[in-house]
């Protein structure tokens, strides 16, 4: 085999890494070093952009180590049985690349997964070693994601979260039935079991910290997953309810939804094309809402269809609204914090300073329009000093006027 450069390795193992979302770097602090010294801040193809929760974009290496794999999982493009041209960088190599972006100011971390070489542990113990070489070699104190294998010993993805400040082990699939028809190398329950350990280890961390001011950190952005959409016949209310659990279970950060492409030499077993991008991004919406707006997973889950899936043309919040418009008007002058964010078109910066200016005044629609990107989306369902919806939100075409495209609703329709 002919010695390959570095540079036609990286191409073909950032390409390989562009099917894995779960690269967001929002969630940890920086690490400081002894006297200011150290490489990296975390204040916050081969190149990928997350966004912090205070908007600032940052700029990941996402980079596999390799795409070898000994799996033969029908929807990844890198399974074992799939023809593509295989690259793999040594520990070392990722190492000096990482170092050698940052030096360039071109990113702020790494994001590194990898297909199974040899062994899960051997593959894990390969994982570990770069963000050794980058932590206590080079003193780097930039962002470190690790994508740790959950069929490794779990002492290896203990050692991967003392070094990384995320790790992520994706559940792949929605229902158990889908992995193991599409991954049958992989085993939900082993899948489960690591993210328990991982949830574990996090809180035990933290608890050190209170009482011990250097105790080590572990993984201290948390943990992640991803899975993906419309490779089985998983529905949306299917994913919904397992996301949910997976917060309740393990604390997750965050969880990703990734809407399946296909991929070369694909199996007989997937899809012939991908689902709408507009299904991911719904599903984004829903998570949002039980993370951040107050839904149960159950309310959700009554914004979908009868098949079970949410709509594509409304979001899922004006389609919970829709179907329980009983709950509407809502008065912005005094209606509760909760409520509120159940008006379609307020967000939660919007709700806050909403509860903040009525404080101080009695608001009017214009006060509110000055909160929101769209008054058009947020009058039928509520009520000010000099608005109420008389009618509005009982019209039989409402769904329709409010649908991107649809006719804007006049200020006074009856």
């Amino acid at each position: 085999m002919r010695p390959m450069p570095i540079i036609e390795k990286l191409q073909i193992l950032a390409d390989a890494a562009k099917y894995d979302a779960s690269c967001a770097s929002s969630g940890t602090a920086k690490r400081n070093s002894k006297g200011g010294k150290g490489i990296g801040s975390t204040e916050g193809m081969g190149i990928c952009h997350a966004y912090a929760p205070d908007g600032r974009c940052i700029s990941l290496l996402k980079i596999l180590l390799t795409n070898h794999c000994v799996f033969d999982c029908h929807y990844c493009v890198n399974r074992k049985s799939s023809n593509v041209e295989r690259a793999r960088f040594t520990p070392q190599e990722v190492a000096d690349l990482t170092l050698s972006f940052y030096r360039r100011n071109y990113i702020e971390g790494l994001f590194l997964s990898s297909g199974i070489v040899k062994s899960s542990d051997h593959t894990m113990e390969q994982l570990v070693e770069t963000a050794r070489i980058l932590r206590e070699e080079h003193d780097f104190r930039g962002y470190i994601h690790l994508k740790t294998i959950p069929e490794a010993d779990p002492e290896l993805i203990h050692q991967a979260g003392l070094l990384a400040d995320r790790v992520s082990i994706n559940v792949e699939l929605p229902t158990d039935a889908g992995l193991t028809r599409l991954a049958p190398d992989k085993n939900a329950r082993q899948i489960e079991g690591a993210m328990g350990g991982v949830k574990m280890a996090i809180a035990q961390a933290r608890d050190e910290k209170k009482r011990f001011k250097h105790a080590p950190r572990f993984a201290p952005a948390g943990q992640s997953t991803q899975m993906i959409v419309g490779a089985d016949g998983a529905k949306d209310v299917d994913i919904v309810g397992r996301a949910s659990r997976l917060y309740d279970n393990f604390r997750l950060r965050r969880i990703y939804y990734s809407a399946f492409s296909p991929i070369p030499d694909a199996s007989a077993v997937l899809p012939l094309k991908r689902p709408p991008l507009i299904r991911e991004h719904r599903l984004y919406q829903s998570d949002w809402l039980m993370r951040f707006y107050g839904f149960t997973p159950s309310e959700v889950m009554q914004a979908a269809d009868d098949e079970g899936n949410l709509p594509l043309d409304i979001d899922p919040k004006l389609a919970w609204a829709l179907k329980f418009r009983e709950q509407f008007p809502v008065d912005v002058n005094r209606s509760s914090r909760e409520m509120l964010l159940r008006v379609p078109g307020l967000g939660t910066r919007a709700v806050d300073r909403i509860i903040a200016s009525r404080r101080h005044r009695t608001l009017r629609l214009n006060d509110v329009a000055l909160f929101t990107v769209s008054i058009a989306k947020v009058r039928p369902f509520i009520c000010a000093a000099d608005w109420a919806p008389t009618l509005l939100t009982d019209r039989a075409d409402l769904r329709a006027q409010l649908t991107p495209g649809g006719e804007q609703l006049d200020l006074f329709a009856a």
